[in-house]
């Protein structure tokens, strides 16, 4: 049962795209803030969007291998839209509101209990970094061999 998993083609696509996307990102945040950043290996948000690489690599190897008139093809082809419409607004939208009440809770050091915390604010993406992630996906979801 374990080879079976091992031998999962399109499984191996989609880590491959998740691992390049958050590769990527981790190296594009490292020149553009000069150190790098652990967290950025395995953290949400930021170019390219790994959840859309992930799901994009997922649906190309999918249609690689059932065909775009498959169930399968389908199935993973809804979840990439919703996966990729929710990475550009809701969780967008809860990272720009992270921000903000991070402001409002940290502009007053002596207002702060010792418990509070920063909200994490690295969440949704833009329509760039999206569109940056599927083709990642679809790319190589393309190369690599089924």
């Amino acid at each position: 049962m374990f080879s079976d998993l091992l031998a999962n083609r399109v499984l191996w696509i989609a880590v491959a795209s998740w691992a390049a996307a958050q590769i990527l990102k981790a190296l594009f945040d490292a020149i553009r803030h000069k150190e790098f950043s652990f967290e950025r290996l395995f953290g949400a948000g930021g170019m390219p969007s790994s959840h859309s690489s992930t799901v994009c690599g997922l649906c190309t190897g999918m249609a690689r291998i059932y065909g775009l008139d498959s169930p399968l093809f389908t199935l993973s082809l809804v979840v990439a839209c919703i996966v990729m419409y929710d990475a550009t607004g809701v969780r967008r939208a809860a990272g720009e509101h992270a921000k903000l009440l991070n402001q409002l809770l940290f502009s007053d050091p002596d207002r702060l209990t010792p418990s509070q915390k920063m909200l994490k604010e690295f969440l949704g993406h833009t329509p760039l970094e999206v569109l940056a992630g599927a083709v990642l996906g679809i790319v190589i979801g393309l190369l690599m061999p089924v």
